[in-house]
């Protein structure tokens, strides 16, 4: 309840995103994202392009730069997943920065969206208000427990991701592209809500970064 009266009450915040995806495959996805934001002023975009960090520097060194440098100005991530997202290493890097609670720079927020390409028609609703005002048509909800469902469910999502729905009471949200293409206030409900949960989520972090593409 809590989310959905901070959503109500700063309904106007605009929010800094950055947007995570694989550039090369999902381009235009997130073009079409910035043009609706354009449109309804949802977020402020603080999208950069991290794949030029030097992949032989180490572990923290990569996670400190993304989050420092490409990140400290954002709050909330939003993910793009398509068919090659959760086997780019960068877009790891990414999410890994966004989950690490740093001294200075903290946490975001992390909201997934479901592209087309993948042809994924499940979702996961984990803000409060979020299944009523995103999927009023849905009455018989399920809950989720195992890494298997996940991954057949979602086979294209990156294990970091799933690591972290698996955690109990997280507030990561999974939203087809089809739920906010023609509903701006459906993405600025989940924005705003990823926002305001983001400093109660205990990331699971213990996957080693990806090295490599596979």
């Amino acid at each position: 309840m809590q989310s959905f009266i901070n959503y109500m009450a700063n309904a106007q915040t605009r929010h800094n995103v950055f947007i995570s995806y694989h550039h090369k495959n999902d381009q235009y996805y997130k073009e079409r994202l910035l043009t609706l934001n354009t449109a309804h002023k949802i977020f402020i975009d603080k999208s950069v392009d991290s794949s030029e960090i030097d992949d032989d520097l180490p572990d923290e060194s990569i996670r400190r730069i993304i989050r420092n440098d490409f990140l400290s100005d954002s709050s909330v991530t939003i993910l793009l997943v398509g068919t090659e997202t959760q086997r780019r290493k960068h877009i790891d890097w990414e999410i890994y920065s966004s989950m690490y609670d740093g001294a200075v720079n903290k946490k975001s927020g992390i909201l997934v969206i479901n592209l087309p390409s993948i042809n994924c028609s499940c979702y996961t609703a984990t803000h409060s208000g979020e299944k009523e005002r995103i999927y009023p048509e849905t009455t018989d909800w399920c809950s989720i427990t195992s890494r298997e469902e996940y991954e057949s469910r979602y086979p294209y999502m990156p294990g970091r991701i799933i690591d972290n729905l698996l955690v109990k009471g997280m507030k990561i949200s999974v939203v087809p592209w089809s739920k906010i293409e023609g509903c701006p206030q459906n993405l600025r409900f989940l924005v705003d809500a990823a926002h305001a949960d983001r400093t109660s989520c205990e990331y699971d972090l213990s996957t080693p970064m990806r090295r490599a593409n596979s």
